[in-house]
């Protein structure tokens, strides 16, 4: 993904007939902006393929093509159903995190050398000062959780995207390439319709059909909306995503409203025939009617349906519309309890206006619905589960403070990654007994999860212990690294993996590599000024020092990782900080970065960024260097990112 803050980088190439190949609108900062959206990208799309401006596919471009397939028709399908994903996505965010008027700019660019023709969107708000937000827990104006797939969405589907930002306008804008959807089925292939729904045309449906078209619509696509519903909410890590996901699925393909209640982890109370836990929360209200959403909401939370605890999820028949409620006149509803694994995790209520009942062939689909939805949110539920382990396990394995050195000016860059595993990289600085003597670490383990949870948790206060003990920096890691490769280790390995299995983790089989690389030195302070370090390296990246001229020199020596060999002597170099010096940790994590096959350390990279930080203070050479980590390539970093600065003053 691209996230631009200023002019975009990439050449633009407009068509030749500029006017004909731009569409836009303003739309009012309210719920229904993104529909009247969705409705305008598939007319501009349209309009340009009756107008010739969209190449049509290989089989059928410049004639009427053959039987079932128009001019136009399958080179603008799949690119109409993602920009439709995207615009919805991005007026959704303009509308709830601004709240201004929404512009939005559709524009067709000719292919000019390595660039494809592409689609561009752009969607502008008049709050420039407000950033589009890409948490999932965001909160609209009401104070109700709006959870869109939000940025993530538009990075997996788009070329290229990036946000530009002007005096008096911010523009969120993607790029689609078009060539890339230039197919078509061979004559005589089944219809692209016939063959099933895709995403997109599930999530922006057409309106609600007759009970009759209904089951027709169920005999053909019923197959297909399942699983593409079920590769929806499969790759959804959160609950609430997961209930805001069944609305868009539902409403208006199946029902004209729907909501969702989720119970607690303890189950439900206050409703139903019994439980323990905490009532339900109404997590989401979906309406095909944008306007009536809240007003739909405040009715379902004075009154959630009351169903008994069941192991299974079949639809239980609910009065529909009650006195002085929305929807007055002739309805019905049907609520199904989401069960997964025997356990009740919330309900789905579905309605339809206008009919008596429900027809049973959609009854009977919604069931298979509300099955996939239960198995999505008791998934997400253990990965949060899991997370939360992880978190409070990271929490215990790290210092609450880092110390402060006299004399040293000292600044610290720790970024976990983002995958929720606990354990790899770790740090301390502590003082080591009387005489002014500052211990300093910065290490890795090899692997992640509880197994290397197991080691940071062992390793870091073994060496505080060492370390107050006397021994010098050789003997520390001398001494740790037979520590590791001790049979004793083994019984505290397997409490901690027990542990982690409670949590839903599970536990390896067989032995369980103990490798260590780490970083380990001390400073005392000089009476003339500046601090003599001493410091080994273990299998780590090797430490850099900058002379306040410009200057960088390595300040270690390679030797071999901690819990390989028994039979090494660890050796220290002590040189001396002046003041202005400054000494540069890090992890592999910024040595390693990878943008396609370069690392952020190839020729000597690490070294030329901070030969550039000359005059910074520590903090300011971390932020270069982290930036710099950042700006190598354009996904997030993968790994945990550790970096270590002490600065002699």
């Amino acid at each position: 993904m691209q996230r631009d803050t200023g002019q975009r980088s990439t050449a633009l190439y407009p068509l030749r007939d500029e006017a004909r190949s731009i569409s836009r609108t303003s739309l009012p900062g309210n719920p229904l902006a993104p529909s009247a959206a969705r409705r305008f990208v598939r007319a501009a799309l349209a309009d340009w393929t009756n107008l010739g401006l969209l190449a049509t596919c290989a089989f059928c471009r410049g004639s009427a093509g053959p039987a079932g397939c128009p001019p136009g028709k399958h080179s603008t399908d799949r690119l109409a159903d993602d920009a439709v994903l995207i615009v919805n996505e991005l007026v959704t965010n303009a509308v709830v995190h601004a709240g201004t008027t929404v512009e939005l700019l559709c524009r067709l660019e000719e292919s000019a050398e390595s660039e494809p023709a592409a689609l561009v969107i752009e969607v502008s708000d008049h709050h420039p000062a407000r950033a589009v937000r890409n948490e999932t827990h965001d909160a609209d104006h009401t104070g109700t959780p709006e959870y869109g797939r939000g940025l993530h969405l538009v990075g997996a589907l788009a070329e290229r995207w990036g946000i530009t930002y002007l005096a008096a306008l911010k523009t969120v804008w993607a790029r689609l390439p078009v060539d890339g959807w230039d197919t078509c089925p061979l004559p005589g292939a089944e219809p692209a319709l016939q063959r099933g729904l895709r995403a997109a045309e599930i999530l922006a449906p057409a309106p609600r059909r007759t009970i009759r078209e209904d089951q027709d619509w169920v005999s053909r696509g019923a197959l297909s909306f399942l699983a593409e519903a079920s590769d929806l909410l499969a790759g959804q890590l959160d609950e609430d995503m997961v209930a805001a996901l069944a609305g868009q699925l539902l409403v208006p393909r199946l029902a004209d409203w729907c909501a969702v209640w989720l119970d607690g982890e303890a189950g439900r109370s206050g409703w139903g025939t019994g439980g323990s836990g905490a009532a339900p929360r109404l997590a989401r209200v979906w309406h095909s009617d944008e306007s009536r959403m809240e007003m739909l909401r405040e009715a379902l939370e004075k009154e959630p349906p009351l169903l008994p605890e069941t192991p299974r999820n079949g639809p239980v028949p609910i009065p529909w519309p009650r006195d002085g409620e929305p929807g007055a006149g002739e309805g019905t509803a049907v609520a199904y309890r989401l069960v997964a694994g025997g356990r009740g995790l919330g309900t789905l209520l579905v309605a339809r206006q206008g009919l008596a009942r429900v027809p049973d062939e959609v009854t009977a689909l919604i069931e298979d619905f509300a099955r996939r939805v239960a198995l999505a949110i008791s998934a997400a539920r253990q990965y949060t589960r899991q997370a939360t382990i992880s978190k409070v396990l990271q929490r215990g394995l790290l210092p609450g403070k880092v110390g402060e050195i006299p004399g040293v000016d000292r600044f610290l860059v720790y970024e976990p990654s983002d995958d929720g595993v606990a354990g790899g990289d770790f740090y301390d600085i502590f003082p080591a007994g009387s005489g002014g003597r500052w211990c300093f670490m910065l290490g890795d383990v090899q692997g992640s999860g509880p197994e290397a949870a197991v080691v940071t948790g062992l390793a870091r206060p073994w060496l505080r212990l060492l370390a107050r003990e006397g021994y010098q920096v050789g003997e520390v890691l001398d001494r740790l690294n037979g520590l590791l490769l001790d049979d004793a280790m083994e019984a505290a390995e397997a409490a901690a993996l027990m542990v982690a299995a409670a949590g839903g983790q599970g536990v390896p089989d067989g032995p369980q590599a103990r490798f260590l690389s780490l970083l380990y030195g001390e400073l005392v302070r000089s009476p003339q000024g500046g601090v003599r370090c001493t410091l080994a390296s273990a299998g780590h990246p090797l430490p850099l020092l900058l002379r306040p001229d410009g200057r960088v020199l390595t300040a270690a020596e390679p030797q071999v990782l901690l819990g390989v060999v028994d039979d090494v002597a660890y050796r220290s170099q002590t040189f001396d900080l002046e003041p202005g010096d400054t000494l540069l940790c890090v992890t592999d994590g910024v040595t390693e970065r990878r943008s396609g096959p370069r690392m952020f350390d190839d020729g000597d990279g690490l070294e030329r960024v901070l030969a550039g930080c000359a005059g910074l203070t520590a903090q300011g050479v971390a932020e270069r260097i982290r930036q710099a980590v950042y700006e190598f390539a354009e996904t997030p970093p993968g790994d945990d990112l550790a970096l270590l600065v002490l600065q002699a003053q």
